[in-house]
């Protein structure tokens, strides 16, 4: 299993911080590489697994709140048609959103 945890991606463990694992999964048969870049990883792309369904997938551990998202499909942008919703990030591009609570 794929996994980033808090100290890659700069989260401080403690009593005041909580992780949880947060899974992504994006259908792309046809892709050669699938990344997932984020306000939790500095919009850094880490790659994805490929699963021999089509699927690729990626655990991350995210602490509470909202964070925005894509995933980068053989480089590109792509939105995640089940995220919880669609904002702008500061560069007023469109980014999918997950709550993590």
């Amino acid at each position: 299993m794929n996994a980033i945890d808090e100290k890659r991606v700069g989260g401080v463990p403690g009593a005041r911080h909580s992780f949880s694992p947060a899974h992504f999964y994006h259908y792309a048969p046809q892709a050669q590489s699938v990344e997932l870049a984020g306000d939790f990883n500095h919009w850094r792309p880490y790659p994805m697994e490929r699963r021999g369904d089509g699927w690729w997938f990626l655990q991350v551990l995210l602490g509470q709140g909202h964070h925005q998202y894509r995933f980068l499909v053989d480089g590109q942008p792509v939105l995640d048609s089940r995220a919880m919703g669609v904002v702008r990030n500061e560069l007023n591009e469109e980014v999918s959103v997950i709550a993590v609570s």
